[in-house]
């Protein structure tokens, strides 16, 4: 009997023994499981911490290539080297990420629950490590906020300036074909545009190989040249056409004063008859000098002529500006011998009307200076004073039987000379006091 009843104990014995190891393999199975899923997602969240880093410091990295593209100041600089030490600080914390990730296979069937925590723990650390990084750098990029806006400003310009650049060098050649068609060489203007050449060659290359500052600058400065190209060049044909007129008249004035010139003698010999040598003699050499001043304005007429066949505008353009000034200096020369015969001829016919406009003028400012006042002021009232000695002096002058009627002229116009530069004087210290 006692045999019998052996196994029930042993039965009863055993299956607390067999609950008991089964619960527990059972419940390490579920913690360790656990572990591995908390690892996993430690380990999840720090690659998607690692992905958005990446692709933070990739956007980040053309922001700063177009800042250093266009903007070489200080700040773009600085901002350069500041990105370089915050790249230095994502390797570190990319590479902390990676030897975590390397550390733990958390695939493996023999993972343990402890093994699990461990990794947790590190992929925890490196994902925070990594988003404090990511918050530097979006803390970084917002602060590049104006100097990307310029440097994208400065792009947006690259394109457009580049485009009117070819579009001014099209226009000049097309300019300067026509002007050829109509039979001007234009070779100057040709070699002027055939030098912005290389230019456009650099302008081709693009910013990528010159930088953006440069390109902008270049394709100003070949926008600025080829349209002053094209604009020289449409207005070629009437240069032409003015220095064709120019050459007709100047040519026809040379010959007219030619012949002016000639009557110049007569008029120094009716100078010396009637009036003393103080009257005519810095007029002597007025026909000599008017002859060899036509000569050379003949001359000059000459080389424009030849130069203009040449179609060397500037040279003719020139030679006809020295024309012109030696004709206008012969013009004065001749004109002066007889308008001298004439105001000598009025003046000692009746010198009175010089000497009253002299005084007109002389009281007329006197006037002036003591209007609101009770006395002049001395800076005024000396030189005014002197005017009317001078005055008195140049009409006793004439005294005698050969008086110098063109001192006398002379030193009336001189002293209403005077007599304006004081009146100017006046008006400018009582605007100035008026102020």
């Amino acid at each position: 009997m006692a045999l019998a009843l052996l196994p029930v104990p042993l039965l009863l014995a055993a299956a607390p023994a067999a609950f008991a190891g089964g619960g527990t393999r059972r419940w390490g199975r579920g913690r360790g499981e656990n572990q591995r899923a908390d690892a996993q997602a430690a380990k999840d969240a720090a690659a998607a911490a690692f992905y958005e880093l990446d692709t933070a410091q990739r956007d980040l990295r053309i922001s700063i290539e177009t800042i250093t593209a266009v903007d070489p100041s200080p700040a773009a600089r600085k901002a350069a080297a500041d990105f370089t030490g915050l790249g230095h600080r994502i390797d570190e914390v990319s590479h902390a990420y990676i030897t975590a990730v390397d550390s733990h296979d958390l695939d493996r069937d023999d993972l343990d629950a402890g093994a699990a925590g461990r990794a947790r723990t590190d992929l925890a650390r490196a994902k925070d490590e990594l988003v404090r990084v990511k918050a530097d750098l979006d803390r970084f990029g917002r602060s590049l906020g104006p100097l990307l806006a310029t440097a994208e400003t400065q792009l947006a310009r690259l394109a457009p300036a580049v485009e009117r650049a070819r579009q001014a060098l099209r226009a000049a050649g097309e300019a300067l074909e026509a002007v050829r068609s109509s039979g001007l060489t234009a070779d100057d203007l040709a070699a002027r545009l055939a030098a912005l050449g290389p230019e456009l060659t650099r302008l081709n290359q693009g910013a990528g190989q010159h930088g953006v500052q440069e390109t902008l600058q270049r394709a100003d400065r070949v926008l600025r040249q080829a349209e002053a190209v094209r604009v020289e060049a449409e207005g070629l044909p009437e240069k032409a056409a003015e220095v064709d007129k120019r050459l007709v008249s100047l040519r026809t004035r040379a010959q007219a004063l030619t012949t002016r010139a000639a009557g110049v003698e007569p008029v120094l010999s009716e100078l010396r008859r009637r009036y003393s040598a103080a009257c005519w003699q810095d007029l002597q050499q007025v026909p000599e000098e008017a002859a060899h001043a036509v000569a050379q304005a003949e001359e000059k007429l000459r080389e424009a002529r030849t130069a203009r066949d040449e179609q060397r505008w500037p040279d003719a353009l020139a030679r006809l500006s020295t024309v012109r000034a030696l004709l206008n200096t012969t013009d004065e020369a001749v004109s002066a011998a007889g308008d001298r015969l004439r105001r000598l001829d009025e003046v000692s016919f009746d010198h009175s009307k010089e000497v009253e406009r002299t005084r007109f003028a002389i009281r007329d400012a006197q006037r002036l200076a003591m209007a609101g006042r009770n006395t002049p002021d001395p800076r005024h009232a000396g030189p005014l004073d002197d005017a009317v000695a001078r005055l008195d002096r140049a009409v006793a002058g004439l005294e005698g039987r050969h008086p110098d009627w063109w001192a006398f002229l002379t030193e009336t116009e001189a002293v209403r000379g005077t007599v304006t530069r004081v009146v100017r004087e006046i008006r400018d210290d009582r605007g100035a006091a008026g102020r």
